[in-house]
């Protein structure tokens, strides 16, 4: 059972998928951080606010004594928006690299052409000829 687990652990497709997952979450932190910290300071100017901070209030929220909003009801669309920038910049540089991986494979996989060899009416004008005799 030890080897059976051994041999499914080590397959190369489970390995490469690992490794695709670790660099795929490191990736999404420093995508997160350049949107956090470049992008949405830049969006959050037109608005005139933190873009991570725009948000609905459908439901003002009361001071309690410690002076916080406690009961507030808001919809948080600056943060949802950060997450869909997010989503499309990660989509974007997948969709490149596997574009580049394939381009890279088609050129691989450049398959010697075929000899040359008799055309179908040679061959069956010869297969005629052999016939006729």
């Amino acid at each position: 059972m030890l080897k059976e687990f051994k041999d499914f652990a080590m397959k190369g497709n489970l390995v490469d998928i690992a490794v695709g997952f670790v660099m795929g979450a490191a990736f999404n932190k420093v995508v997160a951080s350049f949107t956090g910290g470049i992008v949405s300071p830049l969006i959050g100017l037109i608005f005139n606010a933190d873009f991570k901070d725009l948000k609905y209030i459908v439901k003002e929220g009361a001071m309690n004594d410690a002076g916080e909003k406690v009961g507030e009801v808001a919809v948080l669309y600056g943060d949802f928006l950060t997450n869909v920038i997010d989503f499309i910049i990660v989509a974007f540089v997948m969709f490149m690299i596997v574009k580049g991986v394939n381009k890279m494979k088609k050129k691989e996989e450049a398959a010697p052409e075929a000899p040359a060899g008799p055309s179908q009416e040679e061959l069956l004008s010869e297969i005629r000829d052999l016939l006729k005799k």
